[in-house]
Order: structure tokens, then sequence, then C-alpha cells
């Protein structure tokens, strides 16, 4: 019998699912007390975990070795989204700034990209850095739509889209464009697939609640063959992360739903409380990390992450 599996988080719509986890696991609350916590990133050499909250205006971490969490960073710019690149430095999405950074290893932070075609970008969201040292990022307008998690301001380029940022040159790309609100993306493990979520109806009755999967075009910077790859069904996804069997495991309304490479909804990780993104951490790569809306959960699953 499928549903919810009493005493644990696990939902399985599809049984496919049970192969993901293990029956005993159980979700962990590491921490709670933020206002909307978003862009977990895990640093392996350190053994910790660092996320945004974005409305206090800080970034937090979170200790594996001694299940501790202190300020990271205050004032953050109303930090979203972060990623670790190749070398192990922090990437980092400023709504207050209109910014992607970069977080040096002596600690001085350096701009990576503030705007495109001369103009400023809108709210820089969610990040991801590939293989080849390029930066790509979504730049919806939330950051300033309002004042609750940056500054009120117009848009100077007029819309919405995800970008690239040339490793050799530094170079702010168009990569693609036509998104209501492009939120959280990622690659597939070899690089192959692009996935981006467009949030667009959280502004618009009529807008988009879907992932959509872009194919990266053998020069490794262009897409093509766009096409919806799975619409919500809770809410929204937000940031989401893969396994290396090409399984979507993303944030939702209520909790983190797993979508298998065909989009199928299969099981969800069910949480109290709205999820704003995930990351896969530990040494193996199989402990999910769970930025719910005021907390921060953690299970082990029974997959490894795409780093």
């Amino acid at each position: 019998m499928f549903g919810v599996l009493e005493g644990t988080g696990f939902e399985v719509i599809e049984p496919e699912f049970e192969s993901c986890f293990v029956g005993h696991v159980r979700v962990e609350r590491l921490w709670s007390g933020a206002r909307w916590s978003e862009g977990p990133a895990w640093f392996p050499a350190g053994r910790y975990l660092v996320w945004s909250d974005i409305p206090n205006n800080r970034m937090l971490r979170w200790d594996e070795t001694d299940g501790s969490v202190s300020e990271f960073r205050r004032p953050s710019n109303n930090a979203n989204g972060n990623t670790v690149d190749t070398q192990g430095r922090l990437v980092t999405c400023e709504h207050l700034t209109r910014c992607v950074t970069r977080t040096e290893h002596d600690g001085s932070i350096s701009v990576i990209a503030s705007h495109w075609d001369g103009k400023r970008l809108n709210s820089p969201n969610d990040v991801v850095v590939k293989s080849d040292g390029s930066v790509w990022f979504t730049d919806p307008s939330y950051g300033i739509l309002m004042d609750y998690e940056g500054d009120r301001a117009d848009s100077e380029i007029g819309s919405c889209n995800v970008y690239r940022v040339d490793p050799a040159t530094g170079e702010v790309e168009l990569a693609a464009d036509g998104f209501f609100k492009p939120n959280g993306l990622a690659f597939s493990e070899d690089e192959e697939w692009l996935f981006v979520s467009d949030t667009g109806v959280t502004h618009d009755d009529d807008g988009p609640a879907h992932i959509e999967k872009f194919k990266v075009g053998s020069n490794g910077k262009s897409l093509e063959d766009r096409g919806v790859f799975a619409s919500c069904t809770a809410g929204l996804f937000d940031g989401f992360r893969l396994d290396r069997d090409g399984r979507i495991w993303s944030s939702a309304a209520d909790g983190v739903h797993c979508l298998n490479a065909d989009g199928v909804l299969i099981g969800k990780v069910r949480i109290p409380e709205m999820v704003g993104n995930v990351c896969f951490g530990g040494p193996k790569l199989n402990r999910l990390f769970i930025a719910g809306t005021s907390s921060l959960y953690s299970v082990y699953l029974n997959v490894n992450g795409v780093k």
C-alpha cells in the first residue's frame, strides 16, 4: 500500500520511489529561527553548510562537527541563492546590490555580474557553476518588487532572464529569455541538460509553475530544444537539485517533490512548512539539506546528489 509512511516524512506515489530511502530514516530539524530560508550550499572541506535568511539580511552557517549554527555574514545584502565553484569559493546572488558575487579564499568579495547590455540586473536569484567555470544564474524581479527582500525599484532590463558569465572574459551573456520569473536552476550530472524553474504564477494567475528543460549545445553555452519538464502540483518549484540517476529533488509548498528522469512525480519528503531550496551534502552527497521557511532540515537518502 502506498501513501504517507507512518512515522516518517516519506510519501510514496510511485513504487520506484521506495528505492530512494531507507525505511527507518527520519527527517531531522537541525535549526529554526529564520524568516525565509534559501540557498543552501555545502562546503565539504569544512563540513559545514551556508544558507540565506533573506528578509533578515543575513547568512547562516551550520557546522556538521557539533551541530552549531552561527551567523556567517550580516549584512548579507539580502543574499538569496548560493553555490560553491570549482575552486571551493562561495558564489552568491544578492538582491540588495542586484549582483552575483564571489567570496574569495582571503574573505574579500568580488562582483561577478552586475549589468547586462549596460543595464543593471533585476535581482539575481539562484546560481550554479558549470565544470568549465562558467557561472549561470537566474534574474527575476522579486528583489525589486518590494522592500521586504531588497529595495523596490523599476527594472532597467524590462524582462527576467537566465544569464551565463564567461569564465575567460567575465562577460555576462544572455543564455535564455521568455520567462515570467526564472528561479531555481541546475545541470544534469553530464551537463548535457539545464533545468530552470519558472514561478511566474506568484504575480500572474495565468503564469507558470513549472520546470523547463534545455539541451546544452555542443559549444557548452547555447541552449536548445526548450520544453516543459514538469508542473508543480503543490505550490511552486523554487530551488532544486539532481541526483546521479537523473531524478530532481525540488522544493514545493508541502515539502520536497521527487521527479524521475521523465518528469513524473514519484514521491515526496513531507516537511511541515513551505520549502525554498535544497542541496545535497555530506561526504557521500547522500544527505539532503532542506531550507524550509523558518527552519533547516535534513534527511539521509539512498541516492547520491550531483555536486
